[in-house]
């Protein structure tokens, strides 16, 4: 930047926070003439009225939805508002606030002037005049119109209006002490489910009960022109139901037997749980190729994005299983029992996730049990599912001689699931699958110590299962975890726990105890395993991790090598294309045919290999064959984990 650029433009920013400078024309919105006050910290006061918000979602074309909130003040002074940026479930400061266009405050008809806080620049401060009692806010919420631009939340079908990031609210008070009353207009004949009270629903304009700013964040809406609800506890004691959006009409039919899978989910979690934090509880889901994939979790529904065949073919879409039920966990395990660093006063201030082998890791643990509970996955699934995450937290794991599992529940704040160069050894949001592999680990424990009297399902009882009813948040701590363990088995939990999740390298159990103490062993054999090869045909992979150390897609591209592995060792990353193989067309098949013709002997396999315009062949001197990973019975030993997925009879 040139010196006189420079200059111009620091007298622009100083004109910004300070008001214009000498002999310096305002630049865009007009400044404040002072400097910025403080952001109040929150108090746990009620907000003086009630804000109104009211959105208009019928602009379809353009994917922009606009909001008007009307907002009560008390007096002349600096207001500030707060766009959201600690969003729950996402566990991360991700609040799009570069997705707002067009913001406009006035006051009985007079334009009042903003200016963003640039320490915090999730906050907009305003000068509120004498002799007002309300502002007015409108903005758009200008929404991706394709994937490169973030999340797709509105198609020509459907959309998802996520509250947290069309609205501000005042600073100074927490998120439960602020009331809204909102109101949504959606287009013609669309039909729509949420968590939110309606009042009413007329000309396609619903009104909903006034809620807290906590509670309202927390309660999305999916909307549609294709819609139907089902329910899933007829006669129940209170409503759960399933609100489902759709590309086409076809994509809603589902047969009378998956819906009763649906229902088995709500029984088994009634039966585990023993008790519901909910007066009614929505799943929101979209059968959806176009809406941006999603599986979030709150208090009293979720928002799921499922494959198009989810309903019509659902024996080919497992990637979906065991969505709905881990989500649905949520609601006993970081809704109601929620980490205490999670509780936060407000929306924008940081959540801390040192619980999240808790939070995500026993609700990891939890949703595939249930789902195969259910009947929604098969045993032997769930035991595939079993063998393929031992065998990625196994000895040789790469990550884990370096990063212990606790550090990776920082990972939504530093990483923010951005692609990695090398997965396998940076480690990701590992506490949730390495974490469902503890909670194995202790729910085995309990059961071989007590000969199976008791087990996991008795911790989740005692540490769920309490005032039923109630959906206030009740916080706890890693204390709370171990004392209850204690209370359904007594052992040193502190240190079983803490070993698992701290340690790092050859100290680091491997997370093969629960597998073996639930009756069976991690092998290898030259061929997936049933689950794994339809997944994979599903997700369109080619897998060759355990082997050469490659994944693939279908048309040969690299996507991932394995750190350490022989793909690794000869210098290959992601991005190259496998051109041949032994002088034969690549294919997996021909792939696949070479590893195995390697076998035992040693004889090299030639892979010709292209990026850009550069071609390379790479010698591998492996002979070790195909690897895959199952588990096998051990024979004489009780079948704890057959137990565990069993479904539970009272």
């Amino acid at each position: 930047m040139k010196p006189s650029v420079r200059l111009l433009a620091s007298a622009c920013a100083a004109a910004l926070l300070f008001g214009a400078a000498p002999g310096l024309a305002q630049v865009g919105t007009p400044a404040l003439d002072r400097t910025l006050a403080p952001i109040p910290a929150p108090r746990d006061a009620p907000y003086p009225g009630v804000i109104t918000l009211e959105m208009d979602a019928t602009d379809i074309d353009r994917r922009i939805i606009s909001v008007r909130q009307t907002i009560p003040v008390t007096g002349a002074g600096p207001l500030v508002l707060l766009y959201p940026q600690w969003i729950p479930g996402n566990h991360a400061p991700v609040g799009p606030v570069d997705d707002i266009g067009d913001l406009q405050i006035t006051a009985n008809g007079q334009q009042l002037p903003w200016v963003r806080n640039t320490a915090n620049t999730n906050a907009f401060q305003v000068e509120v005049p004498a002799g007002v009692s309300t502002v007015d806010v409108s903005f758009k919420w200008l929404t991706p119109i394709e994937g490169a631009q973030g999340r797709v939340v509105v198609t020509d079908e459907m959309l998802n209006v996520q509250w947290e990031k069309a609205l501000l609210y005042p600073a100074g008070y927490y998120s439960r002490q602020i009331t809204f009353q909102p109101t949504l207009r959606l287009p013609a004949d669309w039909q729509y489910g949420t968590a939110l009270e309606t009042t009413s629903f007329q000309n396609g304009v619903a009104t909903f009960a006034p809620i807290s700013l906590e509670h309202f964040a927390d309660s999305p809406v999916f909307a549609g022109a294709h819609y139907r609800q089902i329910d899933l506890d007829p006669g129940g004691r209170s409503p759960v139901r399933m609100n489902v959006v759709a590309d086409a009409p076809g994509m809603l039919a589902a047969s009378d037997e998956h819906i009763e899978r649906h229902r088995a989910l709500v029984d088994q979690a009634d039966r585990l749980f023993g008790a519901r934090h909910f007066n009614h509880y929505d799943f929101l889901v979209a059968v959806s190729d176009r809406l941006g994939g999603i599986g979030l979790e709150h208090h009293r529904s979720s928002e799921n994005s499922v494959d198009t065949d989810y309903f019509t073919a659902p024996a080919s879409t497992l990637a979906d299983r065991d969505l709905l039920g881990h989500e649905y966990v949520h609601s006993w395990n970081g809704k109601w029992r929620r980490p205490a660093d999670q509780l936060t006063p407000t929306l924008n201030d940081p959540l801390q996730n040192s619980l999240m082998w808790v939070y995500e890791g026993q609700t990891q643990y939890w949703g595939l049990i249930l789902t195969a509970r259910a009947g929604l996955m098969s045993k032997q699934q769930a035991l595939d599912v079993f063998a393929n995450t031992a065998a990625t937290y196994a000895e040789d794991n790469p990550g884990r001689t370096w990063r212990a599992l606790q550090d990776t529940t920082n990972d939504p704040i530093i990483a923010q699931r951005r692609p990695q160069p090398w997965a396998s050894f940076q480690r990701s949001e590992d506490y949730y699958r390495e974490g469902a592999m503890i909670w194995l680990d202790a729910d085995t424990l309990i059961r071989e110590r007590t000969n199976g009297r008791k087990s996991l399902d008795d911790f989740a009882q005692a540490f769920f299962g309490p005032q039923d009813g109630s959906w206030d948040p009740a916080p706890y701590a890693f204390t709370d975890v171990t004392s209850t363990l204690n209370g359904v088995q007594a052992h040193d939990w502190a240190t079983f726990l803490r070993a698992r999740l701290d340690a790092v390298g050859v100290n680091a159990p491997t997370p093969l105890g629960g597998i073996q103490r639930g009756g069976y062993r991690l092998v290898w054999r030259e061929s997936p395993n049933d689950y794994s090869k339809a997944l994979n045909t599903e997700l369109q992979r080619v897998d060759f991790a355990y082997s050469l150390g490659l994944s693939l897609n279908p048309a040969n591209r690299v996507t991932a090598v394995r750190w350490g592995s022989p793909a690794f060792e000869a210098g290959l990353t992601s991005g190259w294309e496998v051109v041949a193989v032994n002088g034969r067309a690549a294919s997996a098949a021909v792939i696949g045919e070479a590893i195995t013709a390697s076998k035992g002997n040693t004889t090299p396999i030639e892979m010709m290999l292209k990026r850009g315009d550069r071609f390379r062949t790479v010698r591998f001197d492996y002979h070790d064959g195909l690897r895959y990973p199952h588990l096998e019975r051990i024979a004489g030993t009780p079948d704890r984990l057959g137990d565990i997925l069993a479904p539970r009879r009272r």
